[in-house]
This record gives structure tokens, C-alpha cells and sequence, in this order.
């Protein structure tokens, strides 16, 4: 093992349908990525404007992981993620248009986390190797996590309901 936690596999062969899923995988992680940090950069509130910076680079560590596979290694599956973050309402029941705009910018971000969490989940259940479905599962878990987080965001703000 080195220190960026992986271990080489003998030639790891993946099959043509895992190849074609990992590039799905590696396209919804871009595209989570970039969503993040734009949001981050549109979000009004600092708490929210941090989880999304957040949740990018988790994001962008995802996509290291899947191009880590893809080059014949398998990721060792992480122990530590940062413990959640916790809110303070910003919001209140009224609708400003802070809270429209920071609400819909959740609303999306959960969506897509919902998304991104179904396909891992296909994933798991396609790739043969137990050691890249471990890495995957772990992903899917961080992924459940990010949902969470929006959700307690979303709900400290009076916004989902």
C-alpha cells in the first residue's frame, strides 16, 4: 500500500460495462463538482456558500478516486469523513429573495445528490470486483451524506416541506 491510500491490483481488467459506467460516473462527478462551486459562488448565505465548498471538493476527490480505478487501481475505501456541519437558521418563515434564491439552489443540489446516489447504487450491483465495490459504496454512503447535510440546511431554514 502507498501513502495516498490505494493498492495496486494485478492488472485490474474491467469489463466493457464497467468501463462504461465509470465514465458516467466520472461525468455526473464533473458535473456535480462544477455545480457546487458555482453554487457556492451564488449561495447568499455563508453557511451555505461553505457547505457547497465543501461538498465540491469531496466531489472533486471523486472523481480522483474513479480515474484512480480507471488507471488500474483499486481505492482503498476511507475511513474519516469530516463530521457534519451544523446550522443556525439564517431564514425565517418569510420569503425573502435570499432565502428563494438559496432555497432553489438546495432544491437542485438535492436532486442531483439523489441522482448521483441511484447511480452508484446501479454501480455497486454491476462491477464484479468486491474491492471497487467497496470504493463505490463508500462514494455512494458520502453521497447520502451530502443529501443529508442539504436536507439539515434546508430544514433549519424553513425551506423543505
Amino acid at each position: 500500500m502507498n501513502g495516498n491510500n490505494t493498492f495496486e491490483v494485478m492488472k485490474m481488467q474491467l469489463t466493457q460495462k464497467e468501463t462504461a459506467l465509470l465514465k458516467e460516473l466520472k461525468g455526473q462527478e464533473k458535473l456535480c463538482a462544477e455545480k457546487y462551486e458555482k453554487y457556492s459562488e451564488a449561495a447568499r448565505d455563508p453557511q451555505l456558500k461553505d457547505l457547497f465548498s465543501r461538498i465540491a471538493a469531496v466531489e472533486r476527490g471523486h472523481i480522483s478516486t474513479l480515474a484512480a480505478i480507471e488507471n488500474g487501481t483499486a481505492p482503498q475505501p476511507g475511513s474519516g469523513s469530516q463530521p457534519a456541519p451544523t446550522f443556525t437558521a439564517t431564514y425565517q418563515l418569510a420569503e425573502t429573495e435570499d432565502k428563494k434564491n438559496d432555497c432553489y439552489l438546495c432544491t437542485d443540489a438535492l436532486a442531483t445528490e439523489k441522482h448521483a446516489s441511484g447511480l452508484y447504487d446501479t454501480c455497486v450491483f454491476e462491477f464484479t470486483q468486491n474491492q471497487l465495490r467497496a470504493a463505490l459504496n463508500h462514494i455512494q454512503t458520502e453521497e447520502q451524506g451530502h443529501g443529508k447535510m442539504i436536507y439539515d440546511y434546508m430544514s433549519a431554514n424553513a425551506m423543505y416541506g
